[in-house]
């Protein structure tokens, strides 16, 4: 763990994104808690009317002009990102916090932002930076549960993690999905992310809520468990009855059409008109079941689960836990994982979070 030490008074950050469904939800809760980001994003028409309400600074600019936005992000302490899809902002708004000086987080739960940022390591040790992607519900409550299996059994070689959540999709998080129809499943194997047909994995799993059939699915803890523990063979499931895992597998046959450009705007296109985001009742309603499992080459077993609040408060009351870690602390420059960087106890301090129970040896 990073040790704490002062931090200027008021150190300036911003939200970048905040106009969005996520970022604004994260920019209310950080003004509700006194903290004073700045407001940023391309579109001045719904960053400065958002910044007003909240009594905050607002700032447009967008991320085409690498000089111009490492220009607008001089003198920040911090910048969390929000801006999806993050295949197409990550990569910039890194480059430009590394040539600033300023802190990276963001809420993705792609793969290939995670490996970019471990690809970047080096560089942020030398600069002083933390990049810490996935800061959000992807991946804080499985990141802590698998360093949790890891300190438990530590010669663990197989990893499988996952979450049972009726939460709707935001815009952004249905347009990475779409991104990803593509790219099929990945696991991680013998240390290796290695592409798989979707659902080509199915079992009988007990998130917490009682046992469903779950399939495996292209999540971003294939790349970022491994990273917080080593466990060289990792899979994340979620809940998926028998026509969702048909159609998965049915999907593969069709990747090579949904990487076609065309398509990929057509079925953005339905996102925007149809995805809005859960609203708070909804939220409020919906909690999540978050399940991991570890195993060594003897057979032991060790099973962990946690119950949590819904995906995207998770995302929220995660996202600014992790913000105000960084503004009270002086870690190491790198890339992290959250619970490389905050704790693996950070999820059991999240609102709506139940206890952590462990089940196997010692």
């Amino acid at each position: 763990m990073p040790r704490k030490t002062p931090s200027p008074k008021n150190p300036r950050w911003l939200i970048y994104g905040a106009n969005g469904y996520t970022g604004e939800l994260i920019a209310r809760e950080a003004a509700r808690r006194g903290l004073k980001p700045e407001l940023a994003g391309r579109r001045r028409e719904s960053i400065e009317p958002l910044a007003r309400e909240l009594g905050l600074q607002a700032r447009v600019f967008g991320l085409g002009d690498a000089a111009e936005l490492a220009r607008q992000l001089q003198g920040c302490a911090l910048v969390m990102h929000c801006a999806g899809p993050f295949s197409a902002t990550a990569r910039p708004m890194m480059d430009a916090c590394l040539q600033a000086g300023a802190h990276y987080l963001d809420i993705t739960g792609e793969i290939a932002v995670f490996e970019l940022a471990q690809s970047l390591d080096a560089r942020a040790r030398a600069a002083g930076v933390v990049l810490c992607p996935g800061v959000g519900f992807d991946v804080v409550p499985t990141d802590c549960i698998a360093a949790v299996l890891k300190e438990r059994l530590p010669d663990a070689t197989h990893l499988a993690l996952g979450f049972d959540s009726q939460g709707g999709a935001s815009p952004g998080t249905a347009k990475t999905g779409a991104e990803g129809l593509s790219a099929g499943g990945k696991v991680r194997r013998d240390g290796k992310l290695v592409s798989v047909p979707l659902a080509h994995a199915v079992r009988r799993i007990d998130f917490g809520d009682g046992e469903k059939t779950a399939m495996a699915i292209p999540w971003g803890d294939v790349s970022t468990a491994f990273h917080t523990t080593g466990i060289p063979n990792i899979e994340v499931f979620v809940p998926a009855p028998p026509q969702m895992v048909a159609g998965a597998r049915y999907s593969n046959y069709l990747r090579p059409w949904f990487a076609l450009p065309w398509v990929q705007q057509m079925l953005k296109a339905g996102v925007d008109l149809a995805v809005k985001g859960p609203d708070a009742r909804t939220r409020a309603r919906l909690p999540t079941f978050v399940w991991g499992e570890a195993r060594n080459a003897r057979g032991q077993i060790v099973t962990a689960r946690i119950r949590t609040a819904n995906v995207y408060s998770v995302t929220v009351t995660g996202a600014v836990a992790v913000i105000e870690h960084l503004l009270s602390h002086r870690p190491t420059g790198g890339a992290y994982t959250p619970a490389r960087l905050a704790g693996a106890e950070l999820v059991t301090r999240l609102p709506g979070s139940g206890p952590l129970r462990i089940e196997g040896p010692r």
